[in-house]
This record gives structure tokens, C-alpha cells and sequence, in this order.
């Protein structure tokens, strides 16, 4: 895991190279750390040290050292630190899509609270939460995400059964939007390239993948930009680059997304915003 240059005391971020749809940091922060946003992914990471505070489904929560932080796809949520002395936090990043290999058109776990005690959660994040930072291989990932998937079910008393609607049509459209993310993609489009209708999709796709599909789109899009930033693009070319209107309308989706603007997502991940 890469830690960004940072002076001392100064909040810092350490970014793992992402492994097959899961993102991995660790981070420190004293005071603010983001401001409220939401993602398409599964957050769910161990708080280290200090007081990991943040709003979250019209609440106030609380993460202290061995907890596990459970985030749902779409629910807003932001984060600070709870005390004067900062707090120190690993976290997760998964698509939902993950976890649907595993539960095959089941609901997608609900974890109430948004902070939970239980051992079997604990015991599943810790082998994809490693503590010397080493990079998981892809087996090694796969089989670990199997054991969350299950543990996750088995928290939230997943039903057995799966839900109500066509999950392969679902899956179809995320296929299509993965393929044509810098695309105007319109629902017309998924219509043909699913064989379903849009207002079944729409629903079909936010209950199996926990979010709509302009919202995956967007994500997308998002990843696109943070790969082109990273290899030294420029904001305004990467935005158009992804299928964003301007550098405006991708730095708007990048702080409801990531809680940070463009250019301080760059400084923490190392690298240096150009014009």
C-alpha cells in the first residue's frame, strides 16, 4: 500500500492498487476528513484508533478501535474525527456485483446502524484488511469475499430466497453501461440491449445492485477520471475524456461521490493537480 507524501501530523491517505472491483485505504485525519457523499460500492472497514465519527442515515455514529463500519451502496454519510486526537481507520471499497456472484439475485445485506460489534463480521473483513498492507491475489480476494458475502447475509438475515424480478436483465445493463460508460447512454438503449422495460430495470437494477443506472454510469465515469488525474491528465481532459460535459460537471459528481474535490484526491493519492 502506497502512502501519499504527506509532513507530519498532516492527514494522510495510503491507496492500494485496486484488485478486481475492491479498493483498499488506510487513512489518518485530525479533524474533517469529507464531507457528505455517497458511492455505488459497499464501504466497510475496521476504525484503528480515536473516535471515527459520521452522520449516517439521519444519525450520528460513533466507530471506535475494533469496530466494523458497514456503509450501504447510495446512503449518504460523511466523516470527522470524534475527539482533538484524530482517528485512524482501513476501508473497503466493493462492488455490489461482488457480492451478487455470491448471492445470485438474493437482497443485498442491510447492515442497521451503519457500525457493528459482531465477531462474525470482524472475522470476515480481517483477511481482506490486512495489517501489513500486502496486495491480495486474486484467489486469495476471491475466496475472502465469498466469506464476507455470507457473513454479511448471515448478520443481516438475508432471506434464502431470491427477490422478485429479472436479475439477468439487471445484470445485462450493467454489463452495457460498463461497456459504453463515456457514452450518452439512454434508456431506450437498455431497453434493447436487456429486453426489458425501463421502469422494471430501473427497479431491477437498483434492488439487485443497490443504486440506479445512471448513478453506476457515473461511477464509471468517476473511475475513469481518477485513473487519467493519476497518469497526469489534466482536469478538463480527463472530464471529457470519461464522457463528462466539462471539468464543472465532473468536479460536482466527484465531491457528492468522494467527499473531496478533484484536486485534493490527487494530493492525497501523490499526485500533483495540472491545469
Amino acid at each position: 500500500m502506497k502512502r501519499a507524501s504527506a509532513p507530519a501530523r498532516s492527514d494522510w491517505v495510503k491507496c492500494a492498487e485496486p484488485v478486481q472491483g475492491v479498493e483498499r485505504i488506510e487513512a489518518w485525519f485530525k479533524g474533517k476528513a469529507y464531507a457528505m457523499h455517497r458511492h455505488d460500492t459497499y464501504a466497510i472497514g475496521r476504525t484503528l484508533a480515536g473516535v471515527q465519527r459520521f452522520s449516517y442515515r439521519r444519525g450520528q455514529r460513533d466507530s471506535l478501535p475494533g469496530n466494523t463500519m458497514i456503509l450501504h451502496p447510495d446512503e449518504a454519510h460523511d466523516g470527522q474525527a470524534g475527539t482533538d486526537a484524530g482517528f485512524r481507520y482501513r476501508m473497503l471499497y466493493i462492488e455490489p456485483a461482488l457480492f451478487q456472484d455470491v448471492l445470485g439475485g438474493r437482497a443485498l445485506p442491510f447492515i442497521e446502524g451503519g457500525v457493528s460489534t459482531d465477531s462474525r463480521l470482524a472475522a470476515a473483513t480481517s483477511a481482506l484488511l490486512p495489517h501489513d498492507g500486502h496486495p491480495l491475489e486474486a484467489l486469495e480476494q476471491s475466496e475472502a469475499l465469498v466469506e464476507l458475502a455470507h457473513a454479511l447475509a448471515a448478520v443481516a438475515g438475508t432471506p434464502a430466497r431470491r427477490l422478485r424480478g429479472d436479475f439477468l436483465a439487471a445484470r445485462r445493463a450493467r454489463d452495457y453501461l460498463q461497456a459504453h460508460c463515456t457514452q450518452a447512454v439512454t434508456l431506450a438503449e437498455l431497453e434493447a440491449a436487456t429486453g426489458r422495460d425501463r421502469w422494471s430495470l430501473s427497479h431491477d437494477f437498483r434492488v439487485f445492485y443497490g443504486t440506479s443506472p445512471y448513478r453506476y454510469l457515473t461511477m464509471r465515469r468517476l473511475e475513469m477520471v481518477r485513473r487519467l488525474l493519476l497518469a497526469g491528465a489534466t482536469l478538463a481532459s480527463a472530464a471529457m475524456a470519461a464522457g463528462f460535459a466539462d471539468q464543472s460537471h465532473m468536479t460536482r459528481h466527484f465531491l457528492k461521490t468522494h467527499g473531496l474535490t478533484p484536486g485534493r484526491w490527487l494530493r492525497f493519492a501523490g499526485g500533483s493537480v495540472k491545469s
